[in-house]
């Protein structure tokens, strides 16, 4: 330790600054949309996808020199956030205030699956062919790929200062950001500041995705959620819609990250990480450089319900319905069978978070952290000899427990935090199973996990699988609806429609949204154990964010709050894609069209909200 303080010291505080500067771009533009839209863009992570590809086809492809590169990335990155307000954001302005955030969901979806199909999901090489100079300062080392990245962010700073500052467009924004009533009475037009800003964005966060490349000398289609976490990290200590807090919380993320590196190992980084965002939400959800009138977050519950009647299906009909899918495995199609299976294992977490988000109004969007839960418990057990019968209940009530205890610190949370905070729940169980190799055999995951049986009655083949997991479905579906019939389930509802009037009247929101996160963790935990009983083997990445989208989509796609729209979305979204394999590849974008399109036309589902 000694040791590493004296040598190694200044050379980790440089890596944590240079990393800090990139993560300081992205936080940027994070604060700015949500300064002036009140909304967090779940698809900056693509654009800056999007700007490491463009750099990579300037530099590598065409041989620009970088100066250029970086001006014909930021160009780039500017039209398509523009694109993106102008095309997903602003049709979706008289909406619900979570319905932009579900959308910019799908737009990421679609613009990651259009890196991948036209650049291949391969990870590519990228270099500016600098000077391999490096200058001594104390200890440390300074290399000219260092100070590039860092005068690259100093320089979009400061034009982003005299943007804001010095230019007509720039008071607007801030005099949007600051009231935006206000700023539309005096004449402002919200929609070209709303353009301006996710262009704006969209240039800094493209930029981001060059330097990144530039640094670990590589691109990967596949980082753009985890970066895009990153930025989210920095605004949230920095200020969610604190500019200067974004870059001081970008510098600090990156100090954070290296300094844990040095100590701990590489493998720690993305946990520390989110171990800080969730502290920061906990402790001081403004900002270490809030301002001492903050706009307060309001509560989401019941901002995305509508007030519709559900659709009634009739008795009769769902009868019929239930006999078809117990035929379904008799029609001798093996391939049909496995396909409906996973569809309603998909089912099972949809039916539980259903229960969350559209009961109880508590947007979820690390669900699949839950699935992942239930799996390794029962995995674990069942491999040191419990029964795979019991170790199917004795993960629920694991996952029940653990679930409920990780997700109550969210429970506090109001407004966009609700998203941030479940997001970040789900990271940290995914990152945790990761690095606990002790147990949980790290990277290389559990294998040769007890296929599924019943006390001595295997269940193993298509059909047996099929059966067990459709009773599954109907039980859980029953005993769901049954509580939302009762006094239970109108003190979900209540708290979902307005959460300061319930607990005005005496209720313990707390403490219903715990009954409500342990019963959908049975549920989850249930559907995540089969799911490794099926395959015999999981790792960490086996339940991993695309998961708990594909799980939001299917929720909203069949009406939130609605069980049998939740069974009814798991067969269009998980089994209806398996119909066309052949278009595999852009299933993810199937998934993020479908999830804007149901937001614009169609909020409360195909069902109705419950």
């Amino acid at each position: 330790m000694l040791e590493f303080i004296q040598t190694a010291w200044l050379d980790f505080t440089i890596a944590g600054v240079v990393i800090g500067s990139i993560y300081a771009l992205m936080a940027v533009g994070l604060a700015l949309i949500f300064g002036v839209a009140n909304l967090i863009n779940f698809a900056h992570g693509a654009v800056f996808t999007v700007g490491a590809y463009i750099g990579w086809t300037c530099l590598m492809g065409l041989g620009l020199p970088l100066w250029l590169t970086v001006i014909v990335v930021a160009l780039g990155g500017g039209v398509i956030g523009a694109l993106i307000e102008w095309l997903a954001i602003r049709p979706l302005n008289r909406q619900s205030r979570i319905a932009p955030l579900l959308a910019t969901i799908g737009v990421g979806l679609i613009l990651d699956q259009l890196v991948h199909i036209l650049f291949s999901p391969t990870p590519r090489a990228l270099s500016a062919n600098l000077p391999d100079w490096r200058i001594p300062l104390g200890t440390g080392t300074i290399g000219t790929l260092d100070i590039v990245i860092f005068v690259t962010g100093v320089l979009s700073a400061a034009l982003l200062y005299g943007f804001l500052f010095y230019t007509k467009i720039g008071m607007a924004v801030r005099a949007t950001a600051q009231d935006d009533d206000a700023a539309k009475q005096m004449g402002v037009n919200i929609n070209g500041v709303n353009m301006t800003v996710f262009g704006v964005a969209g240039a800094l966060g493209a930029i981001a995705g060059l330097l990144v490349g530039l640094y670990y000398n590589n691109i990967d289609p596949n980082t753009s959620f985890q970066i895009m976490l990153k930025g989210m990290v920095a605004i949230v200590i920095g200020g969610m819609a604190n500019v200067p807090g974004a870059i001081g919380g970008g510098l600090i993320l990156g100090l954070i990250e290296s300094y844990g590196i040095a100590f701990f190992g590489a493998s720690y980084r993305d946990l520390f990480a989110f171990a800080v965002l969730l502290l920061m939400l906990l402790f001081k959800p403004n900002g270490l450089f809030a301002k001492a009138r903050e706009r307060q977050a309001e509560p989401m519950t019941g901002t995305f319900v509508t007030r519709n009647k559900p659709v009634q299906i009739p008795k009769w009909l769902m009868a019929v319905l239930i006999a078809l899918a117990v035929a379904v495995p008799l029609a001798g199609q093996p391939y049909i069978t496995q396909v409906m299976t996973n569809a309603f294992l998909y089912a099972l977490a949809g039916i539980s978070l259903t229960l969350i988000a559209g009961t109880v109004g508590m947007i979820s969007i690390g669900h699949a952290a839950l699935l992942a839960i239930g799996a390794y418990a029962s995995a674990l057990l069942t491999m040191k000899g419990l029964p795979v019968a019991l170790g199917l209940v004795a993960a629920g009530f694991v996952t029940a427990i653990v679930g409920t205890a990780l997700a109550y610190p969210a429970f506090r949370l109001r407004g966009h935090y609700v998203s941030i905070g479940t997001l970040a729940l789900g990271q940290i169980v995914a990152l945790v199973i990761l690095n606990w190799t002790s147990v949980t055999n790290g990277s290389m995951g559990l294998y040769g996990i007890p296929p599924l049986d019943l006390f001595g009655i295997p269940l193993f083949s298509n059909r047996a699988m099929y059966w067990f997991v459709l009773a599954l479905v109907i039980i859980a579906g029953l005993l769901q609806s049954r509580l939302l019939s009762s006094h239970l389930g109108r003190t979900w509802r209540a708290i979902r429609e307005d959460t300061v009037a319930a607990e005005t009247y005496g209720v313990a929101s707390n403490y219903y949204k715990g009954l409500a996160f342990g019963f959908a963790g049975f549920i989850a935990g249930i559907s995540g154990a089969v799911t490794a009983h099926q395959f015999s083997y999981i790792n960490y990445d086996t339940f991993n964010l695309l998961i708990s989208v594909l799980i939001l989509t299917i929720a909203i796609l069949g009406g939130l709050g609605n069980i049998t729209g939740a069974v009814l979305g798991a067969i269009l979204v998980a089994a209806l894609p398996e119909m066309f394999r052949a278009l595999a590849e852009y299933r993810m974008m199937f998934y993020g069209v479908a999830l804007i399109l149901l937001i614009r036309f169609r909020p409360q589902g195909l069902l109705g909200s419950g």
